[in-house]
């Protein structure tokens, strides 16, 4: 996607076979910093600390950090390590066991000197099969979007809520929720995009709202509890949300909050739909609320914000008493009851085990 006429992705190779680019997305959106990761050591501590993030991008950088590990040490016990280290950054998110056991699968059985130049071929194809699969899901995801804007009156845009960021900046390019958006804008369509600020760590605010100004897509931020209210008088047409992981049977986990949007949809018959990638089913999961890992995070993404100052200047401040107790649950899980349907790279299904099945049925 682009960036002010430049286009991006949101990983990259720097120097074949030694190096990868990526965006560090914990200074968006008032710097635009990119990091090189050198080593494996460097890729688990950009998917821990969240300069990446995204399940697919997760996995992607996963990949290359499988990458850089075989660089330092390619024998059996390196591989091992390597994947125990990466595989502890996140629970939540099932891209990431993914793309690791894609890379064992793969360098497993290889001679130690060939598994180097295999594993950087077989990470940058898990990328662009990541940049197929969002292009896919948008195909799917616009013939919805075509289907509203057909029966809007001349000058009303089509409205849609998302929450916290399943944009091009979650994966390796178009993204999931924002594909459809995305080829919607392209095709000349009217949409407009609430977005939901997304506490904590704000990632409506500080990723969604900023890679759809950047690339021009009308938007407008809103209050995390303001999606209701918008839903009750008529100004959300549909919702598209992301899923870092989706059960067998159709329960989706995803940003805290999501369940709540989906629960005012429903009490407003507003379509909600969740857009994945089939790489974040979880076909060993059928009951996501109590199978799924759901991460705990440092108290401080409650406690604390950061921001820009008068002076340009960017600085954290608390924003709660000082000693205060937090729970900070990170993801929770909808249940596929109330998803009206997902949009994957093989078409939309409902939210069911025999819907995932119907696409999906050599997995």
């Amino acid at each position: 996607m682009e960036i002010d006429g430049t286009p991006y992705r949101t990983i990259w190779v720097e120097e074949p076979g030694k190096s990868v680019g990526i965006i560090d997305q914990t200074k968006l959106p008032h710097r635009f910093e990119t990091v090189t990761l050198t080593s494996m050591d460097d890729a688990a501590h950009a998917i821990s600390e969240m300069l990446v993030r995204g399940a697919p991008l997760i996995g992607a950088t996963a990949a290359y950090g499988m990458a850089l590990a075989v660089n330092e040490d390619a024998s059996d016990a390196g591989l091992a390590a390597a994947y125990k280290a990466l595989y502890a950054t996140r629970p939540t998110a099932v891209n990431l066991r993914w793309a690791l056991d894609q890379m064992q699968e793969v360098l497993g059985d290889l001679p130690e000197t060939d598994r180097a130049a295999k594993a950087w071929s077989r990470a940058a194809e898990i990328c662009d099969d990541d940049v197929e699969i969002s292009k896919n899901i948008g195909r799917h995801g616009l013939k919805i979007i075509e289907a509203l804007a057909a029966g809007k009156a001349t000058g009303e845009p089509v409205n849609i809520l998302t929450h916290c960021n399943a944009g091009w900046l979650a994966t390796v390019d178009w993204g999931t929720a924002t594909a459809p958006i995305y080829m919607a804008y392209e095709k000349g369509i009217d949409v407009h995009v609430w977005v939901d600020e997304t506490r904590p760590r704000n990632q409506g605010a500080s990723l969604t709202a900023w890679e759809l100004g950047r690339h021009g897509v009308k938007h407008t931020l809103i209050a995390d509890n303001t999606g209701g209210h918008l839903m009750q008088h008529g100004l959300v047409d549909l919702c598209i949300v992301g899923t870092d992981r989706t059960t067998a049977t159709g329960d989706v986990c995803n940003k805290i909050g999501t369940y709540l949007k989906a629960l005012a949809a429903h009490d407003n018959d507003v379509p909600f739909y969740v857009a994945l990638p089939s790489t974040t089913i979880d076909w060993t999961v059928s009951d996501g609320v109590r199978e799924i890992p759901i991460e705990q995070r440092g108290g401080t993404e409650l406690t604390r914000i950061a921001g820009r100052l008068a002076d340009g200047s960017v600085a954290e401040v608390d924003i709660a008493p000082e000693g205060v107790a937090v729970r900070n649950d990170a993801f929770d899980v909808t249940p596929a009851r109330l998803v009206t349907g997902l949009i994957t790279e093989r078409g939309t299904c409902p939210a069911s085990e025999e819907g995932l099945r119907q696409l999906f049925e050599k997995s």
